[in-house]
């Protein structure tokens, strides 16, 4: 039996933020995947090495993480007012699915580097020297970030001393704008509180009741308080991903409190929508060490915050669930703004497993509903590898 050889498509590994993920130009993926659909799906799972029961994604690009099971598709845009049109891609690492339903707020900070170097923004656009300003439209969530990128004789500025507690080595930082990121596309009512309410009761049989903020901001996102889950909000990676049955009773808050905030009909049904919504608990400040050693006090934060992404706790923070965390501590009376002392605030900063990082909000009351006019947040990004990648693919012409 004879079996057809690999295909080649030219891509970029980047990091943006702490995440990794593989980059195309839509125009250099072949035909079949150029559009979206089954074809494209297959080849993504295929590039990162899934569906993989093993668990490791030794056979492809993936890193057997939510942060490192990522693909990203560019093209120039044909948006007014925009340079590009990012779409973002969640692998599953052992389902068959990818998940279209949200951004990387991470890799968000790539797309702009990766625009330039690329060919799809104007070459008027882009200074000698400074700052390049790239209008960019996430295609997932129909929502314009602007992202401010490093220019140095000309080429995308990738070294620095910019430091991001979740990654090792300092680089150049990449300052990104959400705007207007309330996502009203998501969920019943298609407000920033889905449910209408900055503060819910959640029921979730078999677990508790449990004070909830849910919000569409950056990224679907519910808010619980640590210490109604038995946590102190000072959790590394391991205290919660190595308790199977704290995974479970996680993933059966966020199945029933996707269904409060109406993104999905039953609970049954989150099981195909693992990238949203995300669960995330907080508590006010306290001391903790970070997973890389480094002592964290109580006034380095302002509130402490954990989220899982895909599953698992992340090891640092989803660059999505940063502008939820941020948008929801900009409005008085949110869980997390309750936790971070209350009151208003334009900016806040957070603990979570790898460190601190700081973001900021512009919240106001329009009609007695809260909006949030932008979201900013500091990242960095670089290329590891480009060239091409291989992969055992052809379209299904059945």
């Amino acid at each position: 039996m004879t079996h057809a050889p690999q295909i080649k498509i030219p891509a970029t590994y980047m990091r943006g933020g702490t995440s990794k993920g593989v980059f195309f130009k839509l125009t250099d993926l072949p035909e079949a995947a150029q559009v979206p659909g089954p074809d494209r799906d297959a080849l993504l799972l295929r590039v990162i090495g899934s569906p993989d029961p093993y668990g490791k994604q030794t056979d492809g690009m993936g890193a057997a993480t939510s942060s490192t099971s990522k693909t990203v598709i560019l093209s120039k845009s044909t948006r007014p007012d925009h340079d590009v049109d990012y779409l973002f891609g969640q692998v599953s690492i052992d389902q068959p699915f990818v998940d279209w339903s949200g951004n990387c707020g991470n890799l968000s900070a790539a797309v702009g580097p990766f625009a330039i170097a690329n060919g799809l923004v104007d070459a008027q656009r882009v200074p000698e020297n400074g700052i390049a300003i790239v209008r960019i439209w996430q295609a997932n969530i129909g929502k314009t970030i602007v992202s401010h990128v490093p220019i140095t004789n000309g080429q995308v500025q990738e070294t620095g001393d910019f430091e991001l507690d979740g990654v090792t080595f300092p680089a150049a930082e990449v300052t990104l704008e959400f705007m207007d990121p309330a996502d009203e596309g998501e969920g019943d009512s298609g407000s920033m509180f889905p449910t209408g309410n900055i503060v819910d009761e959640l029921d979730v049989p078999g677990v508790g009741k449990f004070q909830a903020t849910f919000i569409n901001s950056g990224i679907p996102t519910i808010f619980l308080n640590a210490d109604a889950l038995g946590y102190t909000g000072a959790e590394l990676q391991d205290d919660i991903n190595s308790d199977p049955a704290a995974l479970a009773r996680f993933e059966t808050i966020r199945a029933y409190g996707a269904v409060r905030m109406g993104l999905i009909s039953s609970p049954e049904q989150a099981a195909g929508r693992q990238h949203t919504p995300k669960v995330a608990f907080v508590s006010p400040p306290k001391a903790y060490t970070a997973s890389s050693g480094k002592t964290i006090s109580e006034s380095d934060v302002d509130v402490l915050v954990r989220a899982l992404s895909m599953g698992k706790l992340h090891h640092a923070m989803m660059g999505t669930a940063s502008v939820a965390i941020a948008t929801a501590a900009a409005v008085p009376g949110t869980l997390v703004n309750l936790a971070a002392g209350g009151g208003a605030r334009d900016g806040v900063r957070f603990g979570h497993p790898s460190g601190t990082l700081r973001v900021g909000a512009q919240a106001r009351q329009v009609d007695g509903n809260w909006t949030v006019t932008k979201a900013i947040m500091s990242r960095s990004a670089r290329v590891l590898m480009e060239g091409w990648v291989r992969v055992p693919w052809a379209p299904n012409r059945g």
